[in-house]
């Protein structure tokens, strides 16, 4: 972790818990189903995005340290076999980013936390990327 976090903390408690994870997974659906940006990758969720909220937020709890909803309820979470069934390519990849990234930025949190979500982000989604 960044010299400009306290140590000893996950970026889940960071965050702020689970009403902040939360409340960025809700803003990144809103802003994939609202926003035109978007709209290639919203077009590969289905029409209720409550079920793919519920998972990436439950991912998202384990991943940033917290408790692991999603291993707990599905097993391992094999991201890129669960992804292999869509066509993700780069522009895939960077309207996922968009979307998360924007989400962020409306979200408080330290700039060195921001930075090093960033970078995890772009590496796990890109590692997501199954076409050219």
């Amino acid at each position: 972790m960044s010299e400009d976090l306290p140590q000893g903390q996950t970026a889940y408690e960071l965050l702020g818990g689970e009403g902040v994870v939360r409340r960025l997974v809700d803003r990144f659906y809103e802003i994939m189903d609202t926003d035109p940006v978007a709209a290639p990758i919203r077009a590969m969720h289905p029409p209720d995005l409550k079920t793919s909220a519920d998972k990436l937020f439950m991912f998202l709890s384990g991943w940033l340290g917290g408790p692991d909803l999603f291993v707990q309820k599905f097993g391992h979470p094999m991201l890129r076999a669960r992804h292999l069934p869509f066509p993700v390519d780069e522009g895939a990849r960077d309207q996922w980013l968009y979307c998360m990234y924007k989400a962020m930025q409306e979200t408080p949190m330290p700039d060195a936390l921001r930075e090093r979500l960033e970078q995890s982000f772009f590496n796990t989604a890109d590692f997501m990327r199954n076409q050219d």
